[in-house]
């Protein structure tokens, strides 16, 4: 077998393990309902966010860099830095992990470039889509890789469909969400497999490019049981399952205190100064 070109030797997993609250656990052998609980207190601990790409700071994908970040620092991150930390994670613990580059739909039917990073995880003899990173419309736990299989968690459905080929374009997996007027496409992807390049040059486009969705804005996300919260620039979203929606416009102090409240994002002082003056001048 071929070394692997990941390096997660940095990883301190007992670290990664107290950031997400699993603390005090002798045993997490790589099966499927260990695979659920990583996923599910993952998503609980570590909301979405672009704070970085926002203040123009640099952010390396290297394991030591996202663990600094995310593990000791004790903030969010994009799907690119989530899923690369859960994917080191992952295969310390033994699980086979295939990092794969997936296309956004949110609904629309256009192609776009592959802008998010997703995993397959086997786990049990099965393979599983395993997302710890794409936010409020993101999977809580993770989806058996097989067509049609669904996942219910609280209030949210998910389905997993493959799609046949179109013309020379193989088959792709495509995961959508269960909305109150029916599915929601979320992302597709291809079963290939990309290298750390692959992810970088994406995650270069993602963080820098006028056309991102993540730059110029804030973009903050985090579902659970329940709701799904958004903040975008100074607008506090929650969105139930029933199709509810409530909108809060926030003044640039309140969306500090919403950061670290209601995300439970670690801002130092002088990090809660310069947002709340980037917050001011987008307004």
């Amino acid at each position: 077998m071929s070394p692997s070109p990941w390096d997660t030797t940095p990883l301190d997993l007992d670290a990664y393990l107290s950031r997400i609250r699993l603390t005090g656990r002798h045993s997490l052998p790589p099966t499927a309902a260990t695979l659920r609980t990583l996923q599910r207190a993952h998503t609980a601990a570590v909301s979405f966010e672009n704070l970085d790409v926002l203040l123009g700071r640099d952010m390396p994908l290297d394991t030591a860099a996202l663990q600094r970040k995310i593990v000791h620092a004790g903030r969010g991150g994009y799907c690119f830095e989530q899923n690369l930390l859960f994917a080191a994670v992952l295969e310390r613990l033994g699980f086979p992990v295939v990092r794969h580059l997936a296309r956004v739909r949110r609904g629309s039917t256009r192609v776009r470039r592959r802008s998010h990073t997703t995993l397959v995880v086997e786990a049990d003899g099965c393979p599983w889509l395993c997302d710890a990173g794409f936010g409020d419309e993101g999977p809580l736990e993770p989806v058996p890789l097989t067509p049609g299989a669904t996942v219910t968690t609280g209030d949210w459905t998910w389905r997993l469909e493959l799609e046949p080929p179109a013309g020379p374009a193989p088959e792709q997996w495509a995961l959508r969400s269960l909305h109150p007027d029916g599915w929601f496409d979320v992302y597709s992807f291809r079963p290939e497999h990309h290298a750390p390049d692959d992810f970088e040059s994406a995650h270069y486009w993602t963080s820098h490019h006028p056309r991102s969705p993540f730059t110029g804005r804030v973009v903050v996300q985090r579902g659970d049981d329940h709701a799904r919260h958004t903040l975008t620039d100074r607008t506090l979203a929650v969105r139930y399952a029933d199709g509810r929606l409530l909108r809060t416009e926030l003044a640039p102090d309140e969306v500090v205190h919403v950061l670290r409240g209601t995300f439970g994002i670690t801002l130092g002082a002088q990090d809660a100064v310069l947002l709340q003056q980037r917050v001011a001048e987008l307004a």
